[in-house]
């Protein structure tokens, strides 16, 4: 199995090596496989689950969150309980792009009102 030390795992994933600390301590991601010298070391998997837990937190999702969702991948749910999650979130998702897109046309119209 192929491994990247934590720097790599950084590199590629564009998080910190503080975020890969606290995703793991959180239970987001791992348990991370550790060296001999107790160093740890990122497999594709792992790097796979970091890219996903990013894209949720960048999407919104706060920690709590993520634990249920993870919690929902890693045991025996089924597809309609990973699929209900989603759509919970994505409509929390639409409700804040919604609100966002008021918020942007106010201030356009104030940029257009002092310009």
């Amino acid at each position: 199995m192929t491994t990247v030390t934590p720097a790599a795992a950084a590199d590629r994933t564009g998080v910190s090596i503080d975020t890969l600390r606290y995703y793991e301590r959180e239970g987001l991601i791992g348990p991370i496989r550790r060296s001999a010298g107790g160093r740890r070391e990122y497999s594709e998997e792992d790097l796979f689950w970091i890219g996903l837990v990013t894209c949720f937190r960048d999407a919104g999702l706060g920690i709590a969150h993520l634990r249920d969702f993870v919690a929902i991948l890693r045991a025996e749910h089924s597809a309609q309980d990973r699929v209900a999650f989603l759509r919970e979130r994505r409509a929390a998702l639409e409700q804040r792009v919604s609100a966002l897109s008021r918020a942007m046309a106010v201030l356009d119209e104030k940029i257009a009102y002092y310009s």
